[in-house]
């Protein structure tokens, strides 16, 4: 993982189907970027912050564990 708070390339964002639908708690990802190996992800909140940067296939498994209800 990493942080980058320099300026981003646009890429096309999508909100998580797991965020809230009150304001709160949105993780957004941009999927374009994955098929390079990288997956970023930020708080949808706060678009000009950091975003976090995923190796592809540690996001992978992440998102199948959301999914199996393995992470709340």
């Amino acid at each position: 993982m990493t942080t980058s708070p320099l300026a981003k390339p646009a890429l096309t964002w999508v909100k998580s189907s797991y965020s809230n639908t009150d304001g709160g708690n949105c993780v957004e990802w941009a999927p374009s970027a994955a098929t390079h190996g990288a997956v970023p992800v930020r708080d949808s909140k706060n678009p000009d912050g950091p975003t976090l940067t995923f190796d592809a296939q540690a996001w992978a498994a992440f998102v199948g564990a959301v999914r199996r209800g393995e992470i709340a």
